[in-house]
């Protein structure tokens, strides 16, 4: 699965953070099918963990500021769906710490990243796009 134009919103910092999500996200998953031995897939998976923990938080935060300029109105429900996906994120880099990389968790957290990166770009994400293009229709 990899990035489409049609996902564009419009919004040129934004979209170049959603497509670089989507590329690392499809690595990642790519990573999990090869049949490398779990060991040496494991410096990667680490990688992706640590970039996808930092890299959202930038994200989200630059999307939420945007929101903020553009008096967005749905601005506080799209926070709080950012808020519970970071702390997804958190649960899984804490199990993750204090556990080790489980490979059937690791498997289940790509699923996860890859449904949610869809589901929210395209549903959530498009939203504010369509947003934008009203506000720019009446001036």
């Amino acid at each position: 699965m990899m990035w489409k134009e049609k996902y564009k919103i419009g919004i040129r910092t934004i979209d170049e953070q959603h497509e670089e999500l989507f590329y690392r996200v499809s690595q990642f998953v790519k990573l999990l099918h090869q049949e490398d031995p779990w060991q040496e897939k494991l410096s990667q998976i680490k990688e992706t963990m640590e970039f996808m923990q930092s890299y959202v938080i930038i994200h989200f935060d630059y999307e939420e500021a945007y929101q903020k300029e553009i008096n967005y109105p749905n601005h506080e429900g799209h926070r709080k769906i950012h808020e519970d996906f970071k702390r997804e994120i958190g649960k899984y880099a804490e199990t993750f710490a204090t556990e080790g990389y489980n490979e059937e968790l690791v498997q289940q957290l790509g699923g996860k990243l890859m449904t949610w990166l869809i589901n929210h770009v395209v549903a959530d994400d498009l939203k504010m796009a369509q947003y934008i293009g009203q506000e720019a229709g009446k001036s």
